[in-house]
């Protein structure tokens, strides 16, 4: 009985070896089959699944067994397979004919005589993935060292099948994932933390002109903003890129860096696409805005120049009511064309990417009252602006700083229907930021136009906002401003109480 013992042991050791070197699930389910009539001795087997949506067993199709088997599915508690798998117990039928749950049915549709049953649940950590059974013992009957020999290797089974399906499903997500990666139009990089590549797709090997196998040294020829090294460190989730050749011929990437945590450690994936005609369109049409606004403001100022002059030499109590209301619209009107084409050009300086802020301490009390004092439009509209001192200060370029915070205030004041505009400003330090507030009790944003609105050349429609003042440049500027600053500008708006614009800065100037 030991030799006999130890012989079982050995072959169980061996069986658990085959069993977990089967990666295949269709292979496994066929060796566990096959083994398990093998190791007490059966005539035959079956093995029985569980589809955890419907809570059924069903006969796998890859065991290839007849199709009248394959569509048959039995409920937990139905049958003896059932009612092993409600239990989760292993259990002995010496005699199937005398056992009431036992229905002759599938050995009338296939010729078989099943005389006996051993049944083992597949258990896995408690969970029950099916039912393997071996059926009628070659010599004498089951007993109990073959209950226990068949629990042991359905605890075997149910590991294996358990990694099958685990590598099977990683397996078709690897798919996905490269059938996605490879058929990508842009770029994709993966890396390590140190740039070494760990993936890429075919794009990113056309555009960086061979496989990269070190992507810092495959950029090493572009111009990269941020830098590559700061980029790899960077811990925010997600951050733009762009890297730029402009000699002998202009060549653009542009896209995101992502961090991407693997075992090993952090890494970046880098998805880019080539951009150098979109920056080419971009140089073009901002040369083409400063080229006319530099043209246009000679005949403004000399319209302004003279309009101011007759206007000068008209009494109002004298003069001609229509002429006078005419040379001070011409005037008025004139004056409105400057200011806007001096926007236009200060937008063309700040948003040309060789633009750069020059920071020194700030104090933000002061930077708010100079942009109030430059803003006409507040005295013209009777706002009431409330500005408590912050005593905060910050390293930040004086001048932009004084633009974003007088465009936020404008379009506060412009954008609120009421007789007297009510705006109230404030300012607070939060995790190494200074955040800028300016909020109104405007009609509000509409939320589809949320990002729009930071668009060039962009307004919100009239019929919504009552006002279309303005070539919609505005929040444009001040975006682009802060993020000169290495900051953003932000927007809480809700429809019929106000809008919040924020801008975010860091305390200690850009980086």
């Amino acid at each position: 009985m030991s030799a006999s013992r130890d012989r079982r042991l050995e072959l169980l050791f061996d069986m658990g070896r085959l069993l977990s070197s089967k990666l295949d699930l269709s292979e496994l389910l066929k060796t566990v089959l096959a083994l398990s009539a093998e190791l007490v001795d059966a005539q035959t087997a079956s093995l029985l699944l569980l589809d955890e949506a419907s809570q059924e067993l069903y006969f796998d199709v890859a065991l290839g067994l007849d199709a009248s088997l394959a569509s048959v599915r039995l409920k937990l508690g139905q049958g003896i397979a059932g009612s092993v798998a409600k239990a989760r117990r292993a259990e002995i039928i010496a005699d199937t004919r005398r056992d009431p749950r036992w229905s002759g049915a599938m050995d009338e549709k296939t010729g078989f005589v099943t005389r006996s049953i051993l049944a083992a649940p597949i258990l896995l950590k408690g969970k029950l993935l099916g039912v393997v059974e071996a059926i009628n013992k070659r010599e004498g009957d089951f007993d109990d060292e073959d209950l226990r020999a068949f629990e042991a290797f359905a605890s075997q089974a149910a590991v294996a099948i358990d990694n099958a399906r685990l590598f099977a499903s990683l397996s078709d997500e690897r798919f996905k994932l490269d059938a996605v990666f490879s058929q990508m139009h842009d770029g994709a990089v993966l890396t390590d933390a140190a740039g070494k590549v760990l993936l890429a797709n075919a794009a990113a090997a056309r555009l960086l002109g061979a496989p990269p196998r070190d992507f810092v040294s495959r950029l090493g020829g572009l111009e990269t903003s941020p830098p590559m090294p700061a980029l790899l460190t960077d811990a925010r989730e997600s951050v733009p890129f762009a890297a730029v050749r402009r000699e002998p011929t202009l060549f653009v990437l542009s896209g995101r860096s992502t961090r991407a945590p693997l075992q090993g450690g952090t890494a970046r994936l880098f998805v880019f696409r080539d951009d150098t005609e979109a920056w080419r369109q971009e140089r073009l049409k901002r040369t083409f805005l400063s080229l006319v606004s530099h043209k246009l403001k000679t005949p403004v100022a000399v319209a302004l120049g003279f309009s101011d002059l007759l206007l000068s030499d008209m009494d109002p109590r004298k003069s001609d009511p229509a002429k006078y209301r005419a040379v001070k619209t011409i005037r008025d009107q004139t004056a409105k064309v400057g200011g806007l084409l001096e926007k236009l050009l200060r937008f063309v300086a700040v948003d040309d990417p060789d633009a750069a802020a020059s920071p020194a301490e700030v104090s933000i009390d002061e930077a708010v009252a100079e942009a109030l004092n430059g803003l006409p439009r507040a005295a013209e509209r009777g706002a009431r602006v409330s500005a408590p001192p912050c005593g905060l200060r910050l390293r930040a370029d004086k001048a932009l700083l004084i633009e974003a915070l007088r465009e936020l205030l404008d379009n506060a004041i412009k954008f609120d229907p009421a007789p007297a505009p009510e705006i109230s400003v404030s300012a607070r330090r939060a995790d190494g930021l200074v955040e800028i507030s300016v909020a109104d009790r405007g009609p509000g944003i509409p939320p589809e136009a949320r990002e729009a609105v930071f668009s060039r050349f962009h307004q919100v429609e009239k019929d919504f906002t009552g006002q279309q003042d303005g070539i919609g440049l505005g929040l444009a500027l001040a975006r682009r401003i802060a993020e000169l600053h290495g900051g953003t500008l932000l927007l809480n708006s809700q429809l019929g109480a106000g809008t919040a614009a924020a801008l975010r800065l860091p305390e200690d100037g850009p980086a």
